[in-house]
């Protein structure tokens, strides 16, 4: 090594120490880089048609091989270098810090790689994908928290070896006073929705592609990330809501157990309706439907009013939107055959007129007698 440093400085002894050591370092870090590249080409050549799959392995190892190589090319030029002590304390300790984010990062790409490979097994793209939804739900939430952890551990570590906030945080963390307080209180929502997070993946009121109605809006859970869940409304909006809503307020899951719904449609008809006739023609709608899933089909009278009944159809379907087609098909088809079949289901109007003064006689009388007439005769 001493050999080496003195052949360096026979031939760059012209030129300032601190810029032969820079200098060092960046052709360190630039063979370190066309290294990599190389050897990512090479890998992904050999590989292409063999194993396909482990194309996305090396993308996800990319990055921290990349800096690895970097941080061992300096880590093998910087005794080499002809620097100060100060620069050279600078660089060690920049060094440092960058093994420990790269440290870091190995982490996280490890957590992340350990979670792909676990939900393989799981696909939300089939109809009865109930325990791949609830595994997905789990696997990202608890990723989304360790990653929180592994960059605040990280940072903390990097921030340690500064004396300055070494010092600073260990003042901080011994006094109880106003300056923790305070920190304690702004980082209450941060850790309040961490903590939701972590009930969710245990206990899942909610998971991933799940039914529900928050704040009067209809959609589908999206993505549950570490302090927020995104719902994909019916009409492709965003709704995005805190995690601890889902664990201190109400809201409807229509998915939490299974996927099958019954679906609700009411008819306000005439009293002169014939019941029977509607209900089996409801029943033909939905034997004709490729969404109803063969379970539930009903029609009941559930009210009255001086004017109409109400009737109520229950039928069900397999998934939430499927029920919602269907109840949109079969209505339109209940109102189709009311309107070509049973025309005097419709609700109406009635009036019972009375001629006034008919008794009488005259001409008054016959007036009178004649107004009703018309207006019995505008009913019917």
């Amino acid at each position: 090594m001493d050999a080496i440093s003195a052949k360096l400085d026979q031939i760059f002894g012209w030129v300032p120490q601190w810029f032969v050591g820079l200098s060092l370092v960046a052709g360190a870090i630039i063979s370190a880089l066309l290294v990599h590249h190389t050897a990512l080409w090479a890998a992904r050549r050999a590989l292409a048609h063999k194993t396909p799959v482990a194309i996305p392995l090396l993308d996800r190892v990319a990055g921290p091989a990349r800096l690895a190589l970097c941080l061992a090319a300096v880590a093998f030029v910087l005794p080499l270098a002809p620097l100060n002590d100060a620069l050279r304390q600078q660089l060690s300790h920049f060094f440092v810090v960058a093994v420990i984010a790269l440290i870091g990062w190995i982490s996280a790409r490890a957590v992340d790689m350990g979670a792909a490979r676990y939900l393989q097994k799981f696909r939300l793209d089939v109809e009865e994908n109930f325990l791949a939804r609830k595994h997905v739900t789990q696997v990202r939430v608890f990723k989304r928290v360790i990653d929180t952890l592994i960059v605040i551990v990280a940072i903390s570590t990097a921030l340690m070896t500064f004396d300055s906030v070494r010092q600073y945080g260990v003042s901080l963390f011994a006094s109880a006073g106003a300056a923790g307080l305070i920190v304690g209180l702004a980082a209450r929502p941060l850790l309040s929705n961490l903590i939701a997070g972590v009930q969710i993946a245990i206990t899942q009121p909610i998971r991933i592609e799940d039914a529900v109605i928050i704040e009067n809006e209809w959609g589908w859970v999206e993505d549950i990330a570490s302090t927020y869940v995104v719902i994909r409304l019916w009409d492709w909006r965003r709704l995005v809501v805190p995690l601890s809503y889902f664990i201190e307020r109400p809201f409807q899951n229509w998915t939490r157990d299974a996927q099958s719904l019954i679906g609700a449609i009411a008819l306000h008809v005439d009293y002169g309706a014939d019941v029977p006739r509607i209900r089996r023609r409801l029943e033909d709608a939905a034997r004709d439907s490729k969404l109803w899933d063969g379970v539930v089909v009903n029609l009941q009278v559930i009210d009255t009013n001086p004017h109409t009944i109400e009737l109520r159809a229950l039928i069900s379907a397999r998934t939430a939107p499927q029920s919602w087609d269907l109840r949109c098909e079969v209505r339109e088809k209940l109102l189709a055959y009311i309107r070509d079949e049973m025309p005097e289901a419709f609700p109406r109007g009635r009036a019972m007129i009375t001629a006034v003064g008919a008794e009488q006689g005259g001409l008054f009388g016959q007036k009178n007698s004649l107004v009703g007439m018309g207006v019995v005769r505008a009913h019917n």
